[in-house]
This record gives C-alpha cells, structure tokens and sequence, in this order.
C-alpha cells in the first residue's frame, strides 16, 4: 500500500555534509526525514521557494527531456529501505503506460519539486513502518 507524503522541512547545513529533508504523510501525522547531499538540498529548496534559473539546472533537465520524449512525469514512489539507504522510482506515463525509473529519493523529490504542479510523493507502508520502528 502506497501512503501519500509530503516534504514538509528542508534542513540545510553549511557546516556539515549531510543535509535532511523530512516528508510527512498527507492524511496523519506520520514524519520521517532523509539524509542527503548539499546540491539536492539546495535544489530542492530552490524549487519550493520558486527561484529562477537563468539556464536550465540537471532537474530542470531530466524535466524536458521527459517532456521532449512525449512522456508525463506522474510520481516519486520511496519503494524500499535496505541497509539504511532508502530506494525510490520516478514514475513516467509514456504511449499509455507507467514506466518506473530507478533514483535516489533526493533526486526524485527535486523533480517533483520541478514540475508545476509539485508531483505526489508516495512511501510504501511497509517502508514507513520500518523507519518509523527504527529501522533508517
């Protein structure tokens, strides 16, 4: 079962490595952060609070190259949590079908924060669970 999320905090650092974001489920109040990397965060945060590029950045990339190929970006799904790193698909509908690409959760929440409107963030609940037990 797929439980629909939202990023609800950027944690950026300029001291250290790892920044965080944390998603919180939609419909409760389930939250649970991700590390990661200072260009994703920064990515990220530049898409939420809508700053302008003058040239098109890697997500903004990935973005029109989907387009340009006739496909529509449609989700980020977090699919699994193994060895404390989490997995995720971005999601494309391309000639009528879901195509589910492999990426890291960081860059796959930078694309959703590109599109206008946001793209929905999905966790498998058993992911979510896990995390949630102390499993990240």
């Amino acid at each position: 079962m797929l439980v629909q999320m939202q990023l609800s905090r950027i944690i950026i650092s300029d001291i250290l490595d790892q920044q965080i974001i944390y998603l919180k489920e939609v419909e409760g109040d389930r939250e649970f952060p991700i590390v990661i990397g200072i260009f994703e965060a920064q990515s990220i945060d530049r898409r939420v609070k809508r700053v302008a590029n003058e040239r098109p950045l890697t997500h903004d990339l990935v973005v029109n190259v989907v387009k340009a190929l006739g496909g529509e970006l449609d989700s980020v799904v977090i699919t699994e949590l193994r060895n404390h790193t989490y997995f995720a698909n971005l999601r494309i509908r391309l000639n009528g079908e879901l195509v589910e690409v492999d990426s890291r959760p960081s860059d796959a929440i930078a694309v959703a924060m590109t599109c206008r409107p946001a793209l929905p963030i999905y966790v498998n609940e058993e992911v979510l669970q896990e995390v949630l037990e102390g499993g990240a």
